[in-house]
This record gives structure tokens, sequence and C-alpha cells, in this order.
């Protein structure tokens, strides 16, 4: 079942989705060498529950942290802890929220230090791919505009698109139908209608596109151990031109003039 949200419904996501915002930006003040990626979980949770808002993750089917932090190969779903970032790395910062009853989620990617050109450009790529892939979440569009419009993109640079994951239709829960795959068919699969709340999210590896799960049963990484990037938003489709309810902006106030900031390719 697809639910489709009333303009009232998308505004109480949107408000979700300040808090959301607000906390990347909170936690990108701290990601830094040195720093373990569970202050990073901390920081995160304190700022979502003062602001009445519940991290959306924390227990979802069992999964332990507010956060999902993945680092270097690691793709998705990677648990917080002691690990003590280095420069080089990068770390995938996932979060969402829920206020009012709504959840908001996006993730974003950033470089820890000096980070090689060839890892920065994966990271600049795979966040316009994500823009991409929203310009054709409007009403009437079909799923597999979305998904070609982010394969078609990353491919043309030897990237790869993972199969394995997607995103998903958000709303009163987290993860709600559709899926939505970063790989498609222009004019193939569902068709896209105003209401629809989707979490737009490109997991793009710079070698090859299989993955593997670890014994912990969440965490994801490359089966290669070559790096992965990862930038999601949640966007409402409507008619001519997709809403984007998350946003960056606030993590882009602290990443400016920094080696956090991810440029535009």
């Amino acid at each position: 079942m697809i639910y489709l949200k009333t303009d009232q419904e998308i505004e109480l996501i949107k408000k979700s989705a300040q808090v959301l915002g607000k906390a990347h930006a909170e936690v990108a003040k701290w990601v830094k060498p040195g720093v373990t990626t569970r202050q990073l979980d901390s920081v995160a949770e304190e700022y979502i529950r003062d602001h009445e808002g519940v991290p959306s993750f924390k227990g979802f089917n069992g999964f332990p942290s507010s956060l999902c932090i993945s680092v270097n190969e690691v793709v998705v779903h990677g648990f917080p802890s002691t690990y003590e970032l280095r420069d080089g790395d990068i770390i995938s910062i996932d979060c969402g929220v829920k206020l009012n009853g709504y959840h908001s989620d996006s993730a974003y990617t950033y470089p820890v230090g000096e980070v090689s050109e060839e890892v920065l450009t994966l990271l600049s790529r795979t966040k316009k791919s994500l823009y991409l892939g929203i310009e054709k979440a409007t009403d009437g569009m079909r799923m597999g505009d979305v998904g070609f419009a982010i394969q078609n993109y990353v491919e043309q640079f030897g990237y790869s698109v993972i199969r394995e994951l997607v995103g998903h239709g958000i709303g009163k829960s987290l993860h709600e139908s559709p899926e939505v795959p970063n790989y498609g068919k222009r004019g193939k699969g569902i068709k896209l209608k105003e209401g629809m709340v989707l979490a737009i999210e490109p997991m793009i590896n710079l070698g090859k596109k299989s993955v593997v799960q670890e014994k912990d049963g969440w965490t994801i990484r490359t089966s290669d151990r070559k790096p992965s990037a990862h930038f999601e938003h949640t966007v409402a489709v409507r008619k001519g031109k997709a809403e984007i309810l998350t946003t960056f902006e606030y993590i882009e106030e602290v990443t400016a003039n920094t080696s956090l900031m991810v440029m535009a390719p």
C-alpha cells in the first residue's frame, strides 16, 4: 500500500526534517580525526530529544543507535562504536527523526581531513546524482526515471550502483512502500503521484557493485573494500518540480571552508 500524503502531512514531515537537518549540523561540528563514532551518535540523540523529537532508527528492528555511521568501505547500517576517525576517512552519517508522528530521513557523507582527490570526486558525484534523481520525482513520471537518472550519471565515471539496497517511502512509518532503486529504465516502474513522499538515497561504490553483510546482521560493506558514498533526501512528489523536505543547508553552514565540504562536481 502506497500512502499519499496531504499538504498538512507533508508540512509535518518538513517540521521533522528541520530538526533532522539541525541535528546533522550538530554532528558535523564533531566530524574530525580522533572523535569516536559513538560520540557522534550521542550528539545526535541529545539534540533530537532536546527538540522534542525521537531518533527514528533507535530500536528500529533492534537497531541499537540513533545514527547509522558507515566509514570508508562500509556502505550503510554501520554501528557507532569506539572507532576513532582518522585523517583520510570518509564517513556516511544517516539519521532519521520522528516528530509529531511523522518521520524524516537523510544522509550525508563527509571527508575527514586530507582525502584523496579520487574519493572526493566520488562524494561530489554521488551528491549530484541525488539531485538528478530528485529532478525526476514529479507527478506522472515513473520510478525507473528516478533510478535511471542516478545510474546513467554515475556509471559513466566507472562507478557502480548497489542493487540490494534501495530508498523507500516514508511518513508515519520509517519505511513504507514503494521501494526506490538507484537504477532503472526510463518509463518503467510504478507511476509517481503527487503526495508520495520518498527517501531517495544513492549508494554509489568506487569499485564493484557487490556488497556483503557482516556477522552483526546490519553492517553492509563493499565486497572489494573500496569506498562507498551515500547521500539522501526526503522528497515530496509534486507536479512540475519535486519538493525537497530535508535540508543540507545547516550542514553546509558548518562545513563551509573546511575539509568537510563536499563541492559540486
